[in-house]
């Protein structure tokens, strides 16, 4: 049987398209398994230590708090807090994710005892002068991507899988995400390279000294993450992790940031 440019030129963009459905699927389903193994912690509270580094490779530190809860059917509700230094003790943001919608953000400076909220075009500035952007206080959910598998690799003697995820909110300061997925450790995040809107690497962020809480709870000791583009450097480290902490709808409100 003759088969003619046409048929071959169908074929292959057929061929094309089960491939590329076939990487959207396998991507889907890792990050699915990865926000499996995370849920059924109800609510947990930690001390953070977030380190700034400049160019320069000179430091300066904030003691931080955080508080979050797990919300049946969304995404998380969490309330970072400054201790210190004195300048910004006290101030306070508040993020509810949404699995599909715009994530909710405010935040209470106590300068001016008042709560603004940050407008969505604005989640993807810098928070409090770090190299986190707003939208990086988001908890991960998996409707807030699609997905595109690359390939399983190993490092380090750990097999990973790279994951490309493509925001569905336009308004993210990403044209894409590559998170490397634990295939050996409950799918778990060990890095993620961020792109800017001109699909340029902007950062990548570390996770590192893993350690397991309540038998089942994976997180990271540390969080580093890199800007390529200004050479500048946050690390955030985590203490006294706890779990199922009672925490309720109440105590992650706009009215309780003023408390």
């Amino acid at each position: 049987m003759k088969i003619t440019n046409a048929k071959l030129l169908s074929l292959n963009v057929f061929l094309l398209f089960t491939l590329f459905a076939m990487a959207q699927d396998k991507g889907l389903e890792i990050a699915k398994k990865s926000k499996e193994w995370d849920e059924g912690f109800e609510s947990a509270q930690t001390d953070l230590k977030m380190i700034l580094t400049n160019k320069q490779g000179q430091t300066s530190i904030n003691l931080l708090s955080n508080k979050t809860l797990e919300v049946k059917g969304d995404g998380d509700k969490s309330i970072v807090e400054f201790n210190s230094p004195k300048d910004v003790k006290g101030t306070k943001t508040l993020t509810y994710t949404h699995k599909k919608s715009d994530d909710d953000q405010w935040i209470f400076l106590p300068s001016i005892a008042r709560v603004k909220r940050i407008s969505s075009t604005n989640k993807s500035g810098p928070f409090m002068g770090s190299e986190f952007a707003f939208e990086d206080l988001s908890s991960f959910e998996v409707e807030k991507f699609t997905y595109k598998f690359i390939e399983e690799t190993t490092i380090n003697g750990t097999r990973m899988a790279v994951v490309e995820m493509y925001p569905t909110d336009v308004k993210s300061g990403y044209s894409k995400k590559v998170g490397y997925f634990n295939l050996d450790k409950n799918f778990r995040f060990e890095k993620i390279e961020y792109f800017d809107r001109k699909n340029t690497k902007l950062k990548t962020l570390e996770y590192e000294g893993y350690k397991q809480y309540a038998s089942k709870f994976w997180r990271a000791d540390k969080l580093a993450m890199t800007n390529h583009q200004n050479g500048k450097k946050t690390d955030l480290v985590f203490t006294n992790y706890k779990f199922k902490v009672g925490l309720s709808d109440k105590d992650l409100t706009e009215e309780s940031l003023k408390n």
